[in-house]
């Protein structure tokens, strides 16, 4: 297959993951992956590959790249979304392709001085990102992709929207964010006065609501309560707009901060979140009040976090220290 129609298969897929309102970051995780497959298989026409090419692609990941198993897994999930959704070709064999198993490990969990310690050492913006999500547990997208209309200060709660399985729910804002969260908001909203002055200022919207509330992307409850820096082209539809902070931008002051607080621990700002929950069992709340704020589906999911700090079954004193 020559360059030119592999680069309309990648068209034709990044094309059915907008029509199926698949994220953008999805559609450009599967049209690389499927893109390599092709590159590893000599470039052919994938209409005419099968269960040995997947499996001998799937199989050079694991044992010569030494990928993760969700990594392998979101291959494979891409190759079979070019067959089956964009190419229309029966899957006889998707059968035999069976998923990696990812080994089942403990979250890493910081103390309370060890997240007082990062927090304490960023600046800025990010700073006051890291408290926000240590204070209400949220994922990092999902407290960067946060609205205005979204926090509400009188009930002193934030809502999540299109959570980890496409879910909304509820969450807490933290009493003693509010007043900065507040300073912050203040000086967002003179920046978009700014953008709009200049004829910008338009938020991305999802969905459909662009097409339906042609004046709804101005607004200033649909801005993002973080901001990015400067505005830039959106892919998707070549408008210039202010996206929110970069996740990239945020990892890295993370790694610094933990490298400046001395913590040596491999924390990420995803463990930012496994502290929220750790420190709230360990303060007394009840697994079911936690399991609501993460947003997980099932209870089994947060009892992972009783493991970590020996509760339930676990949760013994050592003949030692008797």
């Amino acid at each position: 297959m020559q360059a030119r129609p592999i680069q309309q298969v990648l068209d034709a897929l990044r094309q059915t993951t907008r029509v199926k309102h698949y994220s953008l970051r999805t559609e450009q995780a599967y049209a690389e992956w499927v893109r390599r497959f092709l590159d590893f298989s000599g470039n052919t026409d994938p209409s005419s590959l099968g269960l040995a090419e997947v499996q001998r692609f799937l199989t050079y990941l694991a044992v010569r790249r030494n990928v993760a198993a969700s990594t392998q897994n979101q291959a494979k999930s891409a190759i079979l979304f070019l067959y089956q959704e964009v190419l229309g070709t029966p899957l006889p064999w998707l059968g035999e392709i069976h998923s990696a198993r990812a080994p089942s490990r403990l979250p890493i969990v910081l103390t309370r001085d060890e997240v007082a310690r990062i927090v304490a050492a960023f600046r800025g913006t990010h700073h006051l990102i890291a408290r926000l999500l240590y204070g209400s547990g949220m994922r990092l997208l999902e407290g960067l992709r946060l609205r205005v209309k979204d926090i509400d200060f009188s009930y002193r709660q934030i809502v999540v929207r299109n959570g980890k399985g496409a879910k909304d729910r509820m969450t807490m804002l933290p009493d003693s964010l509010a007043a900065d969260l507040r300073m912050h908001l203040y000086r967002v909203h003179e920046l978009h006065r700014h953008d709009v002055a200049l004829g910008f200022g338009r938020a991305h919207l999802p969905g459909a609501l662009a097409r339906k509330y042609p004046n709804a992307a101005r607004e200033w409850a649909w801005q993002y309560v973080f901001p990015a820096a400067k505005r830039a082209m959106d892919v998707r539809s070549g408008i210039e707009r202010r996206h929110h902070v970069s996740e990239q931008s945020f990892q890295r002051a993370f790694r610094q901060a933990v490298h400046d607080a001395g913590v040596h621990k491999a924390a990420t700002p995803h463990t930012l979140r496994h502290a929220f929950a750790t420190h709230l069992l360990a303060s007394g709340y009840d697994i079911r009040t936690v399991q609501e704020l993460l947003g997980h589906s099932d209870v089994s999911t947060t009892m992972i976090y009783t493991h970590v700090l020996n509760r339930g079954g676990r949760g013994v004193v050592s003949p030692l220290d008797t």
